[in-house]
């Protein structure tokens, strides 16, 4: 974890407060959409595909976003499949858990999809996602059969393209002008973000916005990344070059725009996140928040522990959508750095709302199923008694 001294933290404070101040976007702008929320208290197909069935119905349903299309979803699998917490399967605290992804993508195939692309960038390899979850103790084809044409990728190399596909921000980007990504976010008609509802240590919180931090190559943007052109196979993670900037992506990347912008990853993270889901817009953002962790993203985080939210969140817009979820956890989304769970960085949601990506104000937003204080989960005060 990185630790800011006091006077980081105040110059980290005023790059963030100068750029937000001169924001083109005033939160009154920023688009708002509904954003559903339901009680689950088990991964049983009983409870949870009705559940999720009802949540997208009341978001206008799949059908209309998803029929014909080719449709892409990214899941996350953050960290070795071989770390537990607890002892307990990494699905129940900080993978997505494997049964909201094959209910999510029997429902989308249910509404006619295509085909479906469950995507994600292993750590560390450039084998099929299928051998990796495999290590993880799950089945790959309870998730292939959820509906027909179903197929895995791993994104965090080149795979079977000729080449990557470069995504630029509309507005410019925060940290880079653009990213090269595999062609798989490119090829698909409608991108959905599977998160899973966590505090993470560098960015605050990681829901459908930090979720598309790891579309990011390896191969380019990871330790192990080539200097002039993209390596081969991915290796290490992406700390030196996007966490902290210590070296540029390979040269057939785009290069930062301010190389004497902060180092610190508070600072960087949230502006990345930023720029990617601006890049690669966000159709449907779904949280699992049924079974998950506090205290951090992974069982590498000192002090964190499992926990059992019990609900699902999901919306139209991903700012919107990680606002709900953080109301959820009794964190206040209109919060910045300094407050909870802020406290070393900049919050994604103001940066995302600032360049028109959604708003963060819950008065702005629509919630239908379950109302917030039925679903609360009450993250910020296990971080208080935690912090004590």
């Amino acid at each position: 974890m990185h630790h800011e001294t006091r006077r980081e933290w105040i110059r980290n404070a005023a790059l963030s407060g100068a750029y937000l101040a001169g924001s083109r976007f005033a939160r009154a702008d920023a688009p708002a959409s509904r954003v559903s929320i339901a009680k689950c208290k088990t991964y049983d197909a009983a409870e949870l595909v009705p559940a999720l069935d009802r949540m997208f119905d009341q978001l206008g349903g799949l059908g209309r976003m998803v029929k014909g299309k080719t449709v892409a979803i990214k899941i996350n699998l953050t960290g070795a499949p071989n770390l537990r917490l607890a002892n307990l399967p990494i699905e129940d605290t900080h993978y997505t858990n494997k049964h909201v992804i094959a209910a999510t993508v029997h429902l989308i195939g249910k509404a006619g999809a295509r085909r479906i692309r469950v995507l994600e960038s292993p750590w560390s390899t450039a084998g099929p996602v299928e051998e990796y979850l495999r290590q993880a103790g799950w089945d790959p084809s309870e998730i292939l059969s959820a509906a027909p044409d179903v197929a895995f990728e791993n994104t965090n190399y080149l795979g079977d393209a000729k080449k990557y596909v470069r995504f630029t921000p509309p507005f410019g980007g925060y940290i880079y002008p653009g990213y090269d990504l595999n062609h798989y976010y490119h090829d698909c008609d409608v991108f959905v973000s599977l998160a899973k509802l966590k505090e993470h240590a560098t960015a605050g919180v990681t829901l459908s916005m930090k979720n598309c931090f790891g579309i990011t190559p390896a191969t380019i943007y990871g330790q192990g990344a080539g200097v002039d052109e993209p390596s081969i196979v991915p290796t290490g993670s992406r700390g030196s070059i996007v966490h902290s900037g210590n070296r540029e992506p390979s040269k057939s990347a785009p290069s930062e725009k301010d190389p004497h912008s902060s180092r610190d990853p508070g600072y960087r993270v949230p502006r990345v996140v930023v720029d990617l889901i601006s890049s690669r817009p966000i159709h449907l953002a779904v949280i699992d928040g049924v079974k998950s962790m506090t205290g951090g993203e992974g069982p590498w985080i000192r002090r964190c522990a499992p926990c059992s939210p019990g609900v699902l969140v999901a919306g139209l817009n991903p700012v919107n959508t990680d606002a709900v979820s953080m109301a959820v956890m009794g964190f206040d989304p209109l919060g910045d750095r300094g407050t909870p769970p802020f406290e070393t960085c900049d919050s994604t949601l103001h940066l995302a709302e600032a360049v028109g990506v959604g708003t963060r104000d819950l008065k702005r937003i629509e919630v239908v199923g379950t109302p917030i204080r039925e679903a609360l989960f009450d993250y910020a005060a296990i971080r208080r008694r935690r912090r004590a």
